[in-house]
């Protein structure tokens, strides 16, 4: 059986494939729910075992590799096709993870838990942007918002549900029944993703192009250079999350204990924030198609930005909690618009490399955030870094504006000689 993966029918380019992109939530749910009660598991492990730098040392084992891999994951996608990438690595992950039931459950050192943690987020690396090429395959471009806002539902979920599992099963049980839970998700979506993927082509690579895998693994940031309509994108994403992580992480909270507010303010933000950011993509998952581009970029992140300078000055954690629902509401609109303009920006063949680049600017931003106002904070204080976040957040729209005046560019010049991807002719893997 061959397919062409780039020339869906014109039946599949009137209305998505909602069969598939429900196995894919289905899929994806099960993982992350059990890959969030892994992390929390772990690190409540690593806490026991050594305090606070055994669980910094576990988060760096988890992601550093998880960041490197990202690029070579995205090169992988792009000349083997998300079938054969995903389900190999989602495979292996599998078999990692029933290995760490058996080492966790009699030791007593820190190091088993370093180990799997490099494995997993080296894995979890490679599997990423396979994962975000797949929705592009299964909805035309006018209802990928929808199916971007369907996923990032479920990523929203996945802690809510995931993180408090982890806790109770960890004190329970212990970090092997954690790693039991994690196994049976990933192996919900390894026979998800089967059923996803089936059908999908491996492209051939152009006969003579013999560029190395390494050399690829460069192929975002070439395209980054290359195109500007990415580029101001892939800016407008970092700079929101490069200024949200702080307040949400370390100012909210020691606003709530300077205010006196307790740790109860807190927790009502927070509560409130993703219940507005769901009901957003909710809606989104329905409508998104319905809602110019300009709204759902410019307006929404507009709105982000200055709902969360207000979050800085409310006087009370009753306007601090429907402020952050607020907040919520246009993240869950801007968020998947984010990821919807950039994918349908991407030149033919190249989305696995882009969007490899692409997580790394929140994956980046996190604990760039951190340190960066963590540091700024000493002399500006909490308010008026807080308030530098939302000013900064503010370039997020503008560059989404420069975004959407910039042409879009199907074909990369030397793409053969960089990426060594062919014309999607394909055999069915």
């Amino acid at each position: 059986m061959t397919t062409n993966p780039s020339a869906p029918s014109s039946e599949a380019a009137t209305a998505p494939d909602w069969r598939r992109i429900g196995s894919f939530a289905t899929g994806q749910a099960a993982v992350q729910c059990g890959s969030f009660a892994l992390l929390i598991a772990m690190n409540w492990t690593a806490v026991q075992l050594g305090g606070r730098g055994a669980v910094t040392l576990v988060i760096l084992a988890s992601t550093l590799p998880r960041a490197l891999m990202l690029l070579f994951g995205g090169a992988l996608a792009d000349s083997l096709g998300p079938r054969a990438v995903l389900l190999r690595a989602t495979a292996t992950r599998l078999v990692v993870l029933a290995v760490g039931v058996l080492v966790t459950a009699s030791a007593d050192s820190l190091w088993p838990l370093v180990a799997v943690a490099v494995v997993e987020g080296s894995l979890l690396g490679l599997t990423g942007p396979a994962s975000g090429i797949l929705l592009t395959r299964l909805a035309p471009q006018e209802h990928l918002g929808r199916a971007n806002s369907l996923f990032s539902m479920v990523m929203r979920l996945a802690p809510i549900a995931g993180s408090p599992l982890g806790a109770w099963l960890v004190v329970a049980g212990g970090l092997s029944d954690v790693m039991i839970v994690s196994a049976a998700g990933c192996a919900v979506w390894l026979v998800c993703a089967f059923h996803v993927t089936h059908g999908m082509g491996r492209p051939e690579r152009r006969s003579g192009a013999g560029t190395s895998l390494f050399r690829r693994s460069g192929d975002g940031l070439l395209l980054l250079g290359a195109h500007p309509k990415l580029r101001w994108m892939f800016i407008a994403c970092f700079c929101m999350d490069f200024a949200f992580l702080w307040p949400a992480e370390v100012a909210l909270p020691l606003r709530a204990s300077g205010e006196g507010w307790g740790i109860g303010s807190v927790a009502a933000a927070l509560t409130a924030f993703s219940a507005g950011a769901l009901a957003s993509a909710a809606l989104g998952a329905a409508l998104a198609h319905r809602i110019p581009v300009s709204v759902k970029l410019l307006v929404t992140g507009t709105g982000l930005a200055v709902g969360m300078g207000c979050m800085a000055l409310v006087p009370t954690p009753g306007i601090l909690a429907v402020t952050a629902c607020v907040v919520g509401l246009f993240s869950g609109f801007n968020g998947p618009a984010l990821v919807t303009a950039y994918q349908q920006a991407v030149p033919e063949g190249r989305l696995g490399a882009a969007m490899s680049t692409f997580s790394l600017s929140s994956i980046g931003a996190a604990p760039l955030s951190l340190a960066v106002f963590s540091s700024v904070s000493a002399a500006l204080g909490v308010t008026g870094t807080w308030l530098l976040c939302a000013a900064i957040a503010l370039f997020s729209p503008v560059a989404a504006a420069l975004a959407l005046r910039s042409p879009v560019t199907r074909e990369t010049p030397g793409a053969a000689e960089v990426s060594a991807v062919p014309e999607p002719t394909a055999t069915a893997v």
